[in-house]
C-alpha cells in the first residue's frame, strides 16, 4: 500500500500470537495485491478500467463497494469512491485492512494489540497511548490519544481506532467530490477517533473533505469523536475526544 505498518502486541500465548501475525501479514499483502490503484493488474485497477466486472471480483471487493457505498450516504457525498466514474476506495479500505489485521491477532488471545498502518492505528485491549503528530511543527505532538484497559471507565470499551487527514504528509490528496479539487479549508489536519478503523478513516476523509461544514457534522456523529489543528485559528475538539493531555506518557506507534 505504499507506506509502513507496525504491530505492537503484548500477553497471550506466543504460539498462537505468533501464528495471528503471520496471518495478519499475508491478509495485508492480499489486500494490497487485490486493491492496489497503483497495479494495473488488481481487481479494483481492472474493474475501474472496465476489464472485470464486479460480479467476478473478490468477495472482499463486494464487501468493501458496500462500505463505501455506506458512506458515501453517510456523509452526503464527502466520502464518493466513485466520484469520477470509477472505483476507488483508498480513502477507506487501508483502515478497514489494519482494523482486519488487528482483529485477527485479538481474536489469537493477546491482551492487547496496536496496529499503525501509516498513521491509521487500531487498538484492543491497552492502555495505550497514541500521539497525533502536529502539522504545522515538526516533530511535535498535537494532542495525545487515550485508549483505556479493559474495566477501565472509558467510553472506548475495548477497541479504539484512531485516523488523521490532512495534506501535512502526503500532499493535497483528499478532494472535494463536488469539485474534483482539494477542498476550501483552513484545516492542517483532523484527526476521528471510533471504535472501528473503518468508521474513523472515512470520517477524518469526509470531515477534511468537507472543510468550514466538518465541525457540526462530526460533533452530530454518535459514535466518532474528533480533534482539528487549524492553519489560523486555534484547536478544536468534539466534546467526547479521549485526550490524555499534552504530558501523558506515549506507547508506540505515533500517527
Amino acid at each position: 500500500m505504499g507506506t509502513v505498518f507496525s504491530f505492537d502486541v503484548r500477553g497471550g500465548s506466543p504460539a498462537r500470537v505468533a501464528a495471528a501475525l503471520r496471518e495478519a501479514v499475508a491478509w495485508l499483502h492480499h489486500v494490497d495485491a487485490v486493491f492496489s490503484t497503483y497495479r494495473p493488474d488488481s481487481q479494483v485497477s481492472r474493474l475501474a478500467a472496465g476489464d472485470l466486472p464486479l460480479s467476478a471480483c473478490s468477495p472482499e471487493v463486494g464487501e468493501v463497494h458496500a462500505l463505501c457505498e455506506r458512506a458515501r450516504r453517510r456523509t452526503g457525498g464527502f466520502f464518493d469512491a466513485g466520484y469520477a466514474g470509477g472505483f476507488d476506495p483508498t480513502g477507506l479500505v487501508k483502515g478497514w485492512a489494519v482494523e482486519r489485521a488487528a482483529l485477527l491477532v485479538d481474536a489469537a488471545g493477546a491482551e492487547a494489540v496496536c496496529v499503525n498502518g501509516g498513521g491509521d492505528v487500531q487498538t484492543y485491549g491497552g492502555p495505550w497511548r497514541v500521539g497525533v503528530s502536529h502539522p504545522l511543527r515538526r516533530g511535535a505532538l498535537a494532542a495525545v490519544v487515550a485508549a483505556a484497559a479493559p474495566g477501565d471507565a472509558s467510553p472506548a470499551g475495548r477497541g479504539l481506532a484512531v485516523a488523521t487527514s490532512g495534506p501535512a504528509e502526503r500532499g493535497a490528496h483528499v478532494l472535494d467530490p463536488r469539485t474534483g479539487r482539494p477542498p476550501r479549508t483552513d484545516l492542517a489536519s483532523l484527526t476521528v477517533t471510533a471504535a472501528s478503523l473503518t468508521d474513523a478513516d472515512v470520517a477524518a476523509t469526509a470531515g477534511y473533505a468537507m472543510g468550514a461544514g466538518a465541525r457540526a457534522w462530526l460533533t452530530a456523529q454518535p459514535d466518532v469523536e474528533a480533534f482539528a489543528v487549524p492553519v489560523s485559528a486555534p484547536a478544536w475538539r468534539t466534546p467526547g475526544f479521549p485526550d490524555a493531555g499534552s504530558g501523558a506518557a506515549i506507547a508506540r506507534p505515533h500517527l
